[in-house]
Parts: C-alpha cells; structure tokens; sequence
C-alpha cells in the first residue's frame, strides 16, 4: 500500500529536555492542525526537523528522540547549530522571506547561507529517500524546501510529489533578482503539483517560470520534460469547530475558573457600558505591520476623539525570531510606540493600547477572540493570515466586525469584511469607525457570510482538495507514443549502425546540435561539432545530413567545406555530398514586400525581438522579448498573418521562439522523402527538437530511428532530456 509522506522544516510536534527529561508536546500550528488526518491515516510518516540540535544530543539522546518520535509517526532530519544559522535564519529567514513578502530592503544573498540551503535541502531529500517507496506521494511544504522536489524527482521519478508555498510568491520583478532564481525554480518544477494560497501568487509563479525558464505554459499546466506539472490555488483554512465551539463553552465558564486576562477584560467592561475593546493578533515580525496598526490606531483617536476613553487595542504581539537584528529593532519601534502613545494619550482610567509581548494558550486566545468588538488584522504582505478566520470562527454571537488587509492571502475569499490598504491610515480610521457603530443587523448579515464560507472550506477540506488534485495532476501526463531511449536501446541502436552498409543520419541544427542563443547568428557551430562530425563523416558507408530551418548562405558559410548533404530553410534547397545546390520546388519571394512591414511593426512595439531574412522565407525571433508581451504579440502577429496569407501558397512555421513565414509545400518531410528515394539506406537515424522536425518523422519510413530532443509531443519513435544529450548520444551510436 502505497503511504503518504509529509516534508517541512519543523515536525508537528514541540521536543525540548526538562532536566534530562524528554517533554513531548503536540503542536497548535496550522500546519500541524491541517495535516493531522492526513497523517494519522494509513501508514504516512511526516519529516522535518526535531527542533534540537543534533551536536547537542548524547547518541542516547539522539535514539531516545528517534523513538519518541516513531511513536508520533514521525521521522528527524538530523540539523546542526550551523545548518540553523545558515540554511534557516541564513538564506531562508534573510533572503526567502523578505523577498517573497515584498520586503526587498531587508533581502541579504549571502553565498555561504545558499550553500547550506542546497545542503540541508539534500540533507531532507536523504531521509525521505531512506523512508519511501516506489508510487509513494510525497507533500512537501514551504520556502524552505525549495529545491527539494527536484532532488527526490532525480532520485525516484516515481513518486508523486506535491509542494504547497505557504507565503506569497512575489512578482516576476522582484524575483528576479535573486541570484539563484534559476535554481530555486527548477526545484519547485519537480513536484507534479504546486500549490498557493491565491491565484495572483499561482499567477507571479508562471510569470517567473515563462521568463526565466524555456518552457511551454498553457493556462495553468506547465510542458516541462515528459512532465506536466499543474499550478493552483488552494485557500488554506482553519480547525473551524476546534475555535467554534470553544467559544460555545467560554461563556459556561465560572467565575474562578477564568483566566487573569479574562478577569481584567470583564473589568474594563464594567467600567464603562460603552467601551469597545479592538483585538490585534500577530507575531513579532516586520510583515505584519504592527508600528502601522499602531499608528494608524493612534491617527483614528485623533480624528475621532470622541473615541478616547470609549475604545482599547488590545494588541497581542508573539515573539518570533528573537535573534534577528530586524526583529529586535521592530520590538524596540512597537514598544517605543506603545509607550509613547500610551503617555501621550491615557488618563487615570484608561489605557488606550493594551500590550502584550508574549504567545498565550489556546484559552486565552478564545477569551480575547470572544471578547474583542473590532479585530484589526492588517499585514502590510501575508500569505493567508489565518487569525482572520480564527476570529469569525469565534463569533458565536453573532456580533463583531473584522477590519482585513488587502495584502493579505485571506481578503481574496473574506469580502464581507472591511477591507483597507494597510497603509493608509485615514482609511483605516474610518474603517474603526465605521466598524465601531455598525448595526447589529449588518454585523449578522457579514458575519453569517464569512462563517458559512469558512466553515464549509475547513482546513482538512484544503489538505483533501490539495490531495485529489495532486492525484489528478499525477495522472495527467502528455499524450505520448514516444519512449525514453534508454542505454540498452542505444546500444541496440549503436549495434544496428554498426552492421548496417548504407546509412544516413538526419540532423536537425538549432535546439538539436547547438543550444538557442538569444541572437541566431551566434549559435556557430563549436569544435566539438566540428569533430564529432568529421569523426563520423569518415565512414565511408554514413551519410550526414544537417536538416535546419537556418538560410542556404548561413549554412553553406558554417558547412560548406564540409563533405555532408545540407537541406536548408526547411527543405527549400539541398546540396548532396559532391553535388550543386538544388531547389526542391519553384519558389517565389516577391511575397514578402507585402509580409515585412507587418513584421517591422511588430518588431518595433516588442522590444527585443528582431528579424531574420532568408532567401525564401521571413523569421520573426522573440528569444529576448519579455515572455508575456511576447505571448501576447505572437497571438496578435498569427492573427494578423493568417488574414494576410488566406488563400495564399504562405504559411507560418510556430518554432521555438520564432515565427516564420514561408511556401505552404515545403517542409523537412519532403526534403527527407526526396533524400531517401533515389537510395536504398538499411539505417535511418533522425533527430530534431521543435514541431518543424515532426513532418521529417511522419515521412521516413517505419524502420527509422526517429528522436525528438525535449518536449514529447511527438510522432517520433524515442526522445531524450534536452540538446545536451545529442552529442553524447551520436557518438555513442557511432562509435560501437
């Protein structure tokens, strides 16, 4: 039976050593509480780290943790102090999380932290590797396990992997500048599916991929190898019932049993009928817009100060990351506010912010959830932000207002709350207004909204949605005749070279001999090629074909000295070894007077693109433009052209990052039936990487070894990884 494994960098339940004694406690965390029925059922482990350094652990420690931890089903990935300082508050901590929270000022690229990274992402993807099976399902969650999809997809391709972000994902823009954004990307394209709270996340994930990465993205499926990997949308929720009916039973409780804070929050209400008390609830990080919250709050006093003496914040802030310098100086900032604010503005019986820097239990969270009017929840950037939802959960009165940030994950499914921009205070003020003298009736009618939403999409609903799809997303692999060429079949192939007495290779250039360039002119041939070739040139009985969309003066120019056949623009012209060059077809270029200056406009309004003129043919390259301008023109130039070239002997060839415009009956299929007519070849082997290459595999004949380099869409028989194969792969042939 094939389980379910659960990857992220802490483990769901909280270790530490009280004087030599191993305490064990569960978590409270979303995470933990979103994937408990997953984790409990069947026979699904979950990995992450113990929270104790492993330097700091005798060997009898280290197997007293083991074991208490496979009661738990769960397994440790064993850290160090440096692996912490380095791969956590290091690259994770100082370059993730405020880049991907928009916090770019605060982003520091360290190379040492990025090699811990790598290094403790490999050290995650060991014992998951030590702990699957083949088919397993493998969920691996969050921005510190980047790269970790990738590295068990290496290792064991069939498994089917899932990775959720449980941050935002920032804009292409800002990406960008990370540099090792080429390697963060590939990381997360070995999951099958990946996940995000929203879809303007899901959104900046492709607009990344498009342009960093060459591949195909049609709507959210991404063509990456043989693989499709599906993008969406989950909206994580909360244990709705767990916050619910705590809050149905706080009201039962006796009067002694209440907590201290309880007890101070019954006495302000005494003290004045009117007061209003307005919660605010975070950790202690700069994501959170605390000093906002603060200021905003003190900014609402001073335009209404009818207000003062009638309202509270009762701002609970948690500590988080007590050791990072820009933590420590938000502390300072929040409890210089607070202190100010508080002298400025008290009186002998009121206090207008109630601070508290510390985390409370569960208890405690409910009697503040229940006795707060107003919750201000106002990131200035947030993944989800689940204490929104916690709040409206605890609602059971049916009263209460939540005043939520636009920049946070959860104001894209919670509309029927007051929704402000986090900076703007004069916004906000009327917002605490507006939600301080709110009809009962209208509260009702929003809050009724809100729980009915939230407590329908729960957060065991989101793990069971993430799941399903995730098992769908597997299953969806491209439509495919075409087999991976294994070692065993180039060696059968090599062995059929070797034997056969007349034998022809079919080569395509561009993608296929040589990588892409962003100038076609700079993919010359390498010494490499040069030799590769000759090498395989000099039996007498191998004829070499190079087959290439490129102009006759171009190719002649790179392999005209040569002794090979050469086809160009598409099958247009061909030299035979010792032979003139020859069209294949009457061919006419009057035609592109009237097609250029279309080309020309395009060029002009999509910086980057150019054109390359052949001698029957007009290519437009958009390999430099931006990816999405240039997905938007290229649709907008295929309109165009297909109006222009109706009822004409033209059409248009949609390569790789290229559009060319040439003679309807010419193609690489002709070219190769026309090079295969006139002689009796016992060993066909052709090979090409784009759609133009698929009219030369449909022609030749069954007994051909046809070979698509990349995607594999394909009529051909084989297909390989990519272009740096292709050389290893011909002398492999050739060479047996």
């Amino acid at each position: 039976m094939n389980k379910t494994i659960i990857v992220s960098n802490r483990l769901p339940v909280d270790l530490k050593y009280d004087e030599d004694k191993l305490v064990v406690k569960s978590s409270s965390g979303g995470l933990a509480t979103g994937m408990k029925s997953v984790h409990r059922e069947g026979n699904g482990i979950w990995i992450g780290w113990s929270g104790l350094a492993n330097e700091d652990m005798s060997d009898l420690q280290k197997a007293e943790v083991d074991a208490a931890l496979a009661k738990e089903k769960c397994v440790q990935v064993p850290l160090t102090n440096s692996d912490i300082d380095n791969y956590y508050y290091g690259f994770s901590n100082t370059a993730l999380w405020p880049l991907f929270h928009y916090f770019q000022a605060y982003t520091e690229f360290e190379l040492n932290h990025w090699e811990s990274y790598v290094e403790v992402n490999q050290k995650f993807a060991d014992v998951v590797l030590e702990s699957v099976n083949d088919g397993d399902t493998v969920w691996v969650h969050d921005y510190q396990l980047l790269l970790l999809p990738e590295m068990l997809r290496e290792k064991n391709p069939t498994l089917t992997i899932g990775f959720f972000l449980h941050i935002p994902y920032p804009s292409y823009e800002l990406f960008r500048t990370c540099p090792w954004r080429n390697e963060l990307l590939q990381g997360m394209l070995g999951a099958d599916l990946i996940g995000f709270h929203t879809y303007d996340y899901a959104r900046h994930f492709l607009s990344s991929v498009g342009r960093i990465k060459d591949v195909e993205i049609n709507f959210n499926e991404i063509s990456y190898g043989n693989r499709i990997i599906k993008v969406d949308s989950f909206p994580m929720g909360i244990d709705y019932n767990r916050y619910h009916n705590a809050a149905l039973e706080h009201d039962k409780y006796p009067e002694d049993s209440k907590s201290e804070l309880m007890k101070s929050i019954d006495f302000h209400n005494r003290s004045n009928d009117e007061s209003k008390l307005i919660l605010s609830i975070d950790r202690m990080d700069y994501t959170k817009g605390i000093p906002n919250r603060i200021k905003s709050f003190e900014y609402f006093l001073n335009k209404y100060p009818e207000y003062k003496g009638k309202v509270r914040l009762v701002m609970l802030a948690v500590p988080s990351r007590e050791n990072v310098a820009q933590y420590q100086l938000l502390k300072r900032e929040t409890d210089e506010l607070v202190g100010r604010i508080n002298g400025d503005l008290s009186t002998i019986s009121w206090t207008p912010i109630w601070y508290f820097y510390r985390s409370l239990p569960f208890d405690e969270l409910i009697d503040l959830y229940v006795s707060s009017d107003v919750a201000m929840v106002t990131p200035v950037r947030d993944g989800m932000n689940l204490v929104a939802k916690e709040y409206v959960a605890s609602r059971t009165k049916e009263n209460g207002v939540l005043i939520l940030s636009e920049m946070a994950g959860a104001a894209k499914e919670m509309h029927e709350a007051l929704i402000v921009n986090p900076n703007n205070f004069d916004q906000i003020a009327d917002c605490l207004k507006e939600a301080l003298e709110m009809p009962a009736e209208e509260q009702k009618t929003r809050l009724e909204a809100l729980q009915k939403r939230i407590s329908r999409y729960d957060v065991e609903r989101w793990a069971g949605e993430f799941l399903k799809a995730l098992k769908v997303a597997k299953e969806a692999v491209p439509i495919q005749v075409a087999k991976k060429l294994t070692p065993n079949k180039i060696e059968e192939i090599g062995l059929h070279y070797k034997t056969a007495t007349k034998k022809l290779l079919l080569l395509d250039y561009d993608g296929t001999l040589v990588g892409f360039k962003n100038n076609p002119i700079d993919a010359s041939p390498s010494q490499e090629l040069y030799d590769l070739l000759d090498k395989i040139n000099r039996d007498e009985n191998t004829e070499v074909a190079i087959i290439s969309g490129r102009d006759r003066k171009t190719l002649e120019g790179w392999f005209g000295s040569k002794s090979y056949t050469l086809v160009t623009d598409h099958g247009a012209w061909l030299r035979k070894i010792g032979e003139d060059w020859v069209a294949l077809d009457h061919l006419k270029s009057q035609w592109k007077e009237n097609i250029r200056p279309v080309l020309e406009a395009f060029t002009d309004s999509t910086p980057g693109a150019l054109i390359e003129e052949k001698e029957y043919s007009l290519a437009w390259h958009y390999r430099k433009a931006d990816a999405e301008m240039a997905a938007l023109r290229t649709m907008e130039l295929k309109h165009v052209l297909k109006s222009l070239l109706f009822n004409n002997s033209l059409s248009v060839l949609d390569g790789n990052k290229v559009l060319e415009v040439k003679n309807s009956n010419i193609n690489k299929g002709r070219a190769a039936t026309s090079l295969i007519s006139n002689t009796k070849y016992d060993f066909i082997f052709a090979i090409g990487d784009d759609w133009t290459d698929e009219f030369m595999f449909e022609e030749l004949p069954e007994s051909a070894y046809t070979v698509k380099v990349g995607n594999v869409k394909t009529v051909a028989n084989y297909f390989i990884k990519d272009n740096t194969e292709v050389l290893g792969l011909l002398d492999n042939i050739t060479s047996l």
